[in-house]
């Protein structure tokens, strides 16, 4: 392969038929990629991953194949433990298999692409990653099942903490559940879509924002696919060959992270080598692996590993006679990439919705928009059909030993929770139930399996959202950009009145010095905001599972939960934060942006936005220093209005790029600390005048 690289900002040529592949990497190292075919386009976008992320892919793929340690070491014991238990190597080579033709050469084509850049630029990749090289379609399929069905529907830290839970309870009966599972802080998003009725241009609207951790395979990577009648822009997490969030000139959608149980965990009756099941003793299947484990003198150590598994799924604990098997939705299910590749291809609802009626992405809210004026909700997912109980009972441990339980179907798309251009005019989602996807509310739980979706509580950051859109009757995309940003603290409207009072009535000198900083607070973590360190802080120390005087209610789901239930011990609380934050800082009324920070290489900057069920979602992890560095959250954004030409702007927070030396890493970290977005460069003209390198594929089969 033939690939000419130059820096490039000549005048715009239009191309009569695509003869040649191009990547045109804008000033943000934004790949655009023009294939003079459909393989060319993905072999190219492997090329541009690489380019981008290359040492973070290969170490993926490592992980993906259940080898991590026997090319990196000890520490990578656990990871392959986890992915050779649940098999992931092996099905992803029957998945490759079950590719529709054409589709799997295009696979191979991105994986090809990858091998080729390594080829081409060995000098700029890890040596340490190199040893994954060359991947192959079956390495793409095992990280994207590794990251869909074991990482996103249940993962190894839930399972560990499940495991030790059950493990120290004297309970080993199946009474043991739901509240005796340690939950996992969820991986977060923001969606929303705005009908011509409520956007101020006429134009549907569609705000695209998940929320994840800024490493690893949670990373997003945007960029625009082009070939011979497609043309989609959107972003990926790295590694995967297609756009998982997109938009074309016709239509768009984005996902959150559903309220969705697509895993289940049995309790079994351990019985003459084998488990109880349906008044029988039916035996485990058994299989011993051997993992090597690379030591720091380069050798390899043997360590074994042996599989059990059950019907449900393999065991992955053991005690007292008793066992606990796992059972994930999707593992027979190997169309995701193919069916997000055809969503980016459809031209309106009607496409859009055959694209999706398969239901091969596992889990994940679709939240769409269209140039026709259509928006739509979906809750989408491999919703196992179940025999009884709701969602909390399959939420917990359920008994193992009958047939009764094992669900071996799911629902098809017309059982799915949806919402087709509502009387509101809008949709959102953030994380919630889709029953507050809008208002008034077009669904009701009751016509639903109580399995499928819980019934509440809508979450604060859920509700300042629905708040947000419900206010504006007509609403701009300048304002949608605004909104977007909003660091506003619900909480704080529910509680600080109440706090502040209880505080000046029950609180010593540091209590009513408190009351005072939070009473001229702005009720927002922006920068400059004095105040919200100290309600951060309180919020670490008070009671949650006490705390308010009224419960939140689902017929008043915009206005509760609210008050305090017990003022005495919130000032409690209150004045032992208020003790931290002066040891800490000097002074009860710091800054936001003084104590979280956002860092990328030489940058340092004042952070804006919060954990608090804000938004503007960030997360944070502690420096020795006291303060706080952001390593999570808002993650990649897009704003998009289907105008004609579209409009549209976007960020990717850490920017687009982790390799060594690019000038892409962190690069749009400013901008972000400025609650700014960028614009989005879609048409051949507008890319030529930012280019920054064109890449030309002479000789790409």
């Amino acid at each position: 392969m033939s690939v000419q690289s130059r820096s490039d900002r000549g005048t715009f040529r239009p191309v009569a038929g695509q003869q040649k592949t191009e990547i045109l990497w804008d000033t943000y190292g934004v790949p655009h990629i023009y294939g003079k075919d459909v393989q060319s386009l993905f072999h190219a976008f492997g090329w541009a991953q690489m380019h981008s992320h290359g040492n973070v892919i290969l170490r993926l793929y490592g992980q993906a194949r259940g080898r991590a340690a026997e090319y990196w070491g000890e520490k990578y014991v656990e990871s392959d433990q986890w992915v050779r238990t649940m098999g992931v190597p092996v099905r992803a080579q029957q998945w490759y298999d079950a590719q529709n033709p054409t589709f799997r050469n295009y696979i191979d084509a991105f994986a090809a692409g990858i091998n080729a850049y390594t080829q081409n630029h060995a000098e700029l990749i890890d040596d340490e990653v190199k040893g994954v090289l060359p991947v192959t379609g079956v390495d793409v399929l095992a990280h994207l099942h590794r990251v869909l069905n074991f990482t996103f529907i249940v993962n190894p830290q839930t399972v560990a903490s499940l495991r030790e839970e059950w493990e120290n309870t004297q309970d080993t009966s199946t009474e043991f559940n739901q509240q005796n599972i340690t939950p996992q802080k969820p991986l977060g998003s923001n969606g929303w879509a705005i009908a011509p009725s409520r956007s101020a241009s006429g134009n549907a609207m569609l705000l695209a924002n998940p929320h994840n951790p800024w490493s690893n395979l949670f990373l997003w990577y945007e960029a625009q696919l082009n070939a011979p009648g497609i043309d989609t822009y959107g972003a990926t997490l790295v590694g995967i060959p297609v756009l998982t969030i997109g938009f074309n000139d016709n239509l768009g959608w984005t996902h959150t992270v559903n309220k969705y149980n697509g895993r289940d965990v049995y309790e079994l009756t351990l019985a003459d080598g084998g488990y109880r099941f349906d008044g029988k003793i039916r035996a485990f299947e058994t299989e011993t692996q051997t993992l090597n484990v690379r030591q720091p003198d380069g050798t390899l150590e043997e360590k074994p590993l042996t599989v059990q598994r059950s019907i449900h799924g393999p065991v992955i604990a053991q005690k007292d006679g008793k066992a606990l098997a796992l059972r994930v939705v999707g593992l027979d299910q190997p169309g995701a990439l193919e069916q997000w590749w055809t969503m980016g291809l459809a031209k309106n609802l009607t496409e859009f919705e055959a694209a999706i009626k398969p239901l091969q992405i596992p889990m994940f809210t679709v939240i769409y928009a269209d140039r026709e004026g259509h928006i739509m909700h979906l809750f989408n997912g491999q919703v196992p059909v179940r025999s009884q109980g709701d969602y909390a009972y399959w939420s917990g441990i359920i008994p193992g030993d009958t047939s009764t339980t094992l669900s071996t179907q799911f629902h098809p798309y017309a059982d799915l929770p949806r919402v087709l251009d509502p009387q509101s005019g809008w949709l959102q989602n953030a994380n919630d139930p889709p029953w507050t996807t809008t208002f008034p509310a077009p669904l009701k739980p009751d016509d639903y399996p109580a399995y499928m979706v819980p019934r509440g509580p809508m979450e604060f950051r859920a509700q300042h959202s629905a708040k947000m859109l419900k206010s504006d009757e007509r609403i701009s995309f300048e304002k949608m950009v605004e909104y977007k940003h909003s660091t506003h603290v619900e909480l704080a409207e529910r509680l600080l009145d109440d706090l502040i009072t209880a505080a000046r009535q029950h609180g010593g000198e540091v209590g009513k010095n408190a009351a005072d900083v939070l009473e001229t607070w702005d009720r927002k973590t922006e920068s400059d905001s004095r105040g919200a360190v100290l309600f951060a802080f309180w919020n670490e120390e008070v009671d949650f599972s006490n705390l308010f005087a009224v419960p939140w209610n689902e017929q008043e789901p915009l206005t509760t939960p609210n008050g305090l239930a017990d003022p005495v011990s919130a000032v409690t609380a209150l004045e032992a934060a208020a003790q931290r934050v002066i040891a800490t800082y000097g002074t009860l009324d710091v800054p936001w942006g003084e104590v979280f920070r956002l860092r990328s290489g030489n940058l340092d900057l004042p952070a804006n936005g919060g954990e608090v069920d804000i938004f503007r979602n960030l997360w944070f992890s502690p420096l020795e220093d006291g303060r706080f560095e952001a390593i999570g959250g808002e993650s990649y954004v897009a704003a998009i209005e289907f105008s004609n030409p579209v409009r549209a702007m976007a960020l990717v927070s850490y920017g687009n790029a982790t390799q060594p030396n690019s000038p892409h890493v962190g690069d749009q970290l400013e901008l972000f600390a400025k609650k700014q977005l960028r614009p989005i460069w879609r048409s051949r003209q507008e890319i030529e005048v930012h280019l920054a390198t064109r890449e030309v594929f002479t000789d790409v089969e």
